[in-house]
Formats: structure tokens, sequence, C-alpha cells
């Protein structure tokens, strides 16, 4: 009897330190995911932005080759919280440039974070996208950036691990995606960037650190290397006042673009490789929908819907 109930005892000791393991293991996690959601949240706000890019290094054969000068950029910019989910959030940027007491405003880039997310549209070049999906055990505790172009189609994506250790606390990618606005209207001579993106929080905001490649890639020949990049872009957190004229902007415009993000919502639903045309009636995408011209949800669905290649 007395070795029956030692054998129970020990059974049900057994039994209290394994439920205690999972409870321990399914906290830490927990508390891990709000850590990855304050970071993430943190970059909502006003910021002073510096944009920093400069051309390092020059692989060209080409001996005449000129490379891009370096560029330096600042305004104001207001990170919008649209979406505060458990395992999505997303920021809209909005530019704030000019005179303060009369800015111009500019819808800017869009950020989504998703949680484990395994739905990947991955940058091919040429304004073409491969979907993708990702095994769960491969996202595991990952959080997936998809960043959206100023008209919300897509731009790129990546997925890791948010890292906080030390007093740190960043997410850092390397991912495949078109050229930047400040170089696609100048350069022709490369259609696909490797971007190496940071990005950490810092005491007063948050920085984008960037490692890119310029690459050129043609069908059946290797992808060859034209130069790198080196980006340094920071947000130093100021007053949120100093970007109501952004705030209220997007109070006045939200809606538009709620229809927006839903009709490529539809879209990208489909589940399928995505190929995009550059311009419909001699006009890119965002110069429709930056438009008045387009308000209301039929509309919108159908410009968008043009640019979509069948």
């Amino acid at each position: 009897m007395e070795k029956i109930l030692s054998k129970h005892l020990t059974m049900k000791t057994i039994t209290s330190i394994a439920f205690g393991i999972i409870i321990t293991f399914s906290l830490n996690a927990q508390n891990k995911k709000t850590k990855d959601l304050n970071a993430i949240k943190s970059m909502c706000g006003c910021f002073e932005v510096t944009f920093n890019f400069a051309e390092t290094f020059q692989y060209s054969k080409d001996s005449l080759y000129k490379g891009s000068k370096s560029k330096t950029d600042k305004g104001l910019e207001w990170a919008q919280l649209v979406v505060d989910e458990k395992d999505k959030v997303s920021i809209q940027h909005i530019l704030q440039v000019g005179n303060p007491s009369k800015p111009h405003i500019v819808k800017h880039w869009r950020q989504d974070w998703l949680f484990e997310n395994t739905n990947f549209y991955t940058f091919d070049s040429n304004n073409n996208w491969l979907y993708e999906t990702k095994s769960k055990p491969s996202v595991k505790g990952q959080w997936t950036q998809k960043v959206y172009q100023v008209d919300d189609s897509p731009r790129y994506e990546g997925s890791a691990t948010w890292v906080h250790v030390d007093g740190k606390s960043f997410w850092e990618n390397t991912t495949p995606a078109p050229l930047p606005r400040r170089e696609k209207t100048t350069r022709s001579d490369y259609n696909l960037m490797i971007r190496g993106n940071r990005h950490e929080i810092t005491d007063n905001g948050w920085v984008h650190d960037q490692d890119n490649e310029k690459i050129v890639r043609e069908n059946g020949k290797k992808d060859m290397l034209l130069a790198k990049e080196k980006g340094y872009n920071t947000y130093v957190k100021v007053d949120d006042s100093k970007c109501q004229a952004a705030a209220d902007w997007w109070k006045e415009h939200q809606g538009k673009w709620a229809l927006v993000r839903n009709k490529w919502d539809e879209v990208f639903g489909r589940n399928a490789n995505l190929s995009l045309e550059a311009k419909v009636d001699n006009k890119a995408l965002y110069k429709h929908l930056f438009s008045e011209d387009y308000t209301q949800e039929n509309d919108i669905a159908k410009v968008i819907e043009s640019f979509v290649k069948k």
C-alpha cells in the first residue's frame, strides 16, 4: 500500500511539475509577444524623420557607370495606428512637409505586422510577385512585416523574430523589393533591390537601418550585383501636435483608404501569383487613386482591377 501511495504521489508530482512547465512556457511566450507588440506600436505617433541613402560599393563592368548621388531628406511623419489586434498591427505613414503653417500632406507607405503569417507575396522583378506559403513551424514566433506602396499596392515583405536583448528591441530581415521611388524615376539599369531591413526601437523613437543590393535580374541568367547601398533613416519622436495637419487629413480621408485596402485584401486573397500594370490610361495607380474622382467603392475596385494582369 505504501509503495502504491508513493508511486501515486510521484506521478502526481511529475504531472504537477510538467503542468507548471507548460504554464511557465505559455506565460513566457505571452510576455514575449507583448514585448513584440509594444515595440511595433511604439513606431506610431509623430516623428521628425531624416532619410539618408548613399551608394557604397559599385560592381558594374561598365567604365562609364555613374552611381546614385547620396541623398538626404527631412520631414515630419505621422504614423497612424489603423489596426490593433493580437495577431495584426497596421500602421499608416503620412508625410507632412513644407511650410508648417500650411503644410503639404502626402499619403506615404504602410506597414502591416502579422504574427506567424504563412502567406507571402515575394517580389520577383518587373512588377511581378510570386505567391508562396510557408509551414507553420518555419514562422513560429515570428512577425511578418508587409510593406505597401502609397496606393496600398504591394512592395515587399519578410518574416523574422523580434529580439529583445541587452536593452535593445529590434527586428531584421532580408527580402527582394521593387526599386524605391527615389530611384524608379532616375534609374533603369537595375530592376530589383535586395533589402536588408533592421528596425530598432531607440530611447527617442526608432531607426530603419538598411543594407541594400541593386540587382539586375533576367530570365535564364544569374542575378548580377550592380551596386550596394546604405540607408539610415531616423525617426525622432516629437509632440503629436506637430503632426496635427497630417492627423486631421487622415481623419478626413480614412474612409476612402479603407475601401482601397479592402479591395487589395480581396486581390491578395486569391492566393495566386500577381502581376501589375505599370500604367493604365498612361497614369500610375497612385495618380488614379489620389484623384478625387475615386471615392466610391465600385470605382475604386474597378481601377485597381484594371491594373491586375489576368
